[in-house]
């Protein structure tokens, strides 16, 4: 399965959307996304270690954009009280904790430890079928990936379209230098693990600091191949996300 940042053709309006945002201010790119989607448009963040900028970033749009966290049960307690602290700190009057079914974890993970063996088959039922159900009400999202995180995001977008929903990247063309000065400028606290070594903060089974040299994703999934917890996989032509109940 590639990743949607791997091109397919683009419906019209996504091309014409990515041609008039592609060198545009990030502030920009969300006042387009808002004004063309309305409520029908929805922010995904982990609330990181960088998703401060954006997160003060669309607040400047609408305190009402809501705002989706997908709470995997496994996440660092500093995530969770950061997620507390920035939303309050920002205003933001929208944020929904997104977490796993019951039955999902009941019948394929019953002893929370499904990460030792088959960390994909943990992501799906922690992440993908959670983030699926949360959007189904949505027509577009926004992310916070970047180019400069590497690997297939080099050739990131600002607009795409992938299974059906229209998604923003509005730091797609932004490099640390940059982020790290907005959060400067604007007094953002950063995540309590960054000082710690961690530039990249996902579920404290499958992150790692990183050493001296390394990406700034080399803590993700370390030892492994995988680099993609899979929300932002596209899936083969045809198939539906899972958006229903329990599978």
């Amino acid at each position: 399965m590639a990743l949607d940042d791997i091109r397919r053709p683009q419906p019209p309006r996504v091309q014409r959307l990515d041609a008039e945002l592609r060198h545009a201010h990030p502030l920009t790119v969300l006042e387009a996304a808002h004004e063309t989607f309305g409520e029908k448009l929805a922010l995904v963040s982990s609330f990181g270690a960088e998703s401060a900028v954006l997160l003060h970033l669309a607040a400047q749009v609408s305190r009402d954009i809501p705002v989706l966290f997908l709470d995997t049960g496994m996440l660092f307690g500093q995530t969770l009280d950061y997620r507390r602290m920035l939303a309050a700190r920002l205003g933001l009057k929208d944020v929904r904790d997104l977490r796993p079914h019951y039955h999902d974890l009941a019948t394929t993970d019953p002893q929370a430890k499904l990460w030792e063996t088959d960390t994909d088959t943990c992501c799906h039922i922690r992440k993908v079928l959670p983030l699926d159900r949360g959007l189904a009400e949505f027509d577009a999202w926004i992310t916070g990936r970047k180019r400069f995180h590497g690997g297939a995001r080099l050739s990131l977008p600002v607009v795409e379209q992938t299974d059906g929903k229209v998604k923003f990247n509005p730091l797609a063309n932004w490099a640390k230098a940059e982020l790290d000065a907005y959060m400067a400028e604007h007094d953002l606290p950063a995540h309590p693990l960054v000082e710690q070594g961690f530039p990249s903060i996902g579920c404290w089974p499958c992150t790692a600091p990183v050493e001296d040299g390394e990406s700034l994703r080399a803590g993700r999934w370390k030892g492994s191949d995988k680099t993609e917890c899979g929300i932002h996989l596209a899936r083969a032509p045809g198939t539906a996300p899972n958006v229903g109940g329990d599978i």
